[in-house]
């Protein structure tokens, strides 16, 4: 008698357990749960926590990883729009976007994850083969990253790869994709480098002479500068030369009308010029202009020490 509450409890216990087992089902945080009833995807959820459902053989529960999952397709071998061959590889992140639609096109595989991997590898040897053949190969190898065209390359690829999971309803998408290999066959490998070679070459002369081009027309531009300049500082001496003709004339007829006063002018001119700082002086005083400390000629007098020759004149 003492044992039979201790058995009901236990029976009510598995009796829950074997309920919750039968009608219900647990969602975990990085899955995505397709549910089928007869065979038939019915409803998907993605919201994490425990769902109803109707008992085992009615209603089948079928669990797909929702997080994005990453891989590399093969490395292919396809020609550039040059006619070179390339060997080149992409590596791509995807995810499920739609498990009702995603579940019965891969529902008879045992995995079927392997099975969306190995479609997609297949577009994507397909779309990148044609978008790498209508692009050179400076777009995708170059000797310096200005000559590369490496994310148009990706992002034509990643575009024909979306267009065509929708329009052929795959119920998935790939997130992202990038070139992860580019290799050239060893029996090119000789030509391409020497086609690069060639267009190293081809740019270093355009430059040099684009140099050369802009050197002349500095130098041209400096010369015509230089010209210019020496015109107008001709200009400008003759000006200047003529404006002190026209003001020596102005006292040239003052100074024919006594000669003598235009030598005293002259010498105390040069005295005074001597003479502005302290300074020792030892000198002849017969020679001018310092014969004026010993007295020098009377304005009126008659002896000219300066010729009337030596007064600056103007040319006529």
């Amino acid at each position: 008698m003492t044992r039979k509450p201790f058995v009901i409890i236990i029976s009510v216990f598995l009796g829950i357990i074997f309920f919750l087992l039968l009608f219900t089902y647990q969602v975990r945080q990085q899955e995505v749960v397709v549910v089928t009833r007869f065979g038939k995807a019915v409803r998907q959820e993605t919201e994490p926590g425990l769902k109803w459902r109707l008992p085992w053989g009615i209603e089948m529960v079928h669990r797909l990883d929702q997080r994005v999952q990453n891989f590399e397709d093969r490395p292919s071998e396809g020609l550039t729009a040059g006619s070179y061959n390339l060997v080149s590889s992409v590596y791509v992140g995807w995810k499920i976007t739609d498990a009702k639609v995603f579940f019965p096109r891969f529902a008879g595989y045992a995995e079927p994850i392997g099975a969306a991997e190995r479609e997609l590898e297949r577009m994507l040897s397909h779309h990148k083969l044609g978008v790498i053949g209508k692009h050179p190969l400076s777009d995708l190898v170059s000797a310096s990253d200005v000559g590369t065209n490496f994310l148009a390359v990706e992002k034509q690829i990643l575009s024909a790869v979306q267009n065509e999971l929708r329009s052929q309803s795959y119920g998935l998408n790939v997130e992202f994709l990038g070139i992860k290999k580019l290799q050239i066959p060893e029996s090119v490998t000789q030509t391409v480098f020497d086609q690069m070679t060639s267009e190293r070459k081809l740019l270093a002369g355009r430059a040099e002479a684009d140099g050369e081009a802009q050197a002349q027309k500095i130098k041209s531009g400096a010369e015509r500068h230089a010209a210019e300049t020496l015109a107008i500082a001709d200009s400008e001496a003759t000006r200047i030369k003529g404006e002190a003709d026209a003001e020596a004339a102005k006292y040239l007829s003052v100074f024919e009308q006594n000669t003598v006063l235009a030598n005293l002018l002259f010498d105390i001119n040069a005295l005074e010029g001597t003479l502005k700082e302290r300074s020792t002086l030892i000198f002849d005083p017969n020679t001018p202009p310092f014969n004026l400390f010993r007295g020098g000629p009377a304005l009126g007098g008659t002896t000219n020490r300066v010729k009337q020759s030596q007064i600056p004149r103007t040319s006529k």
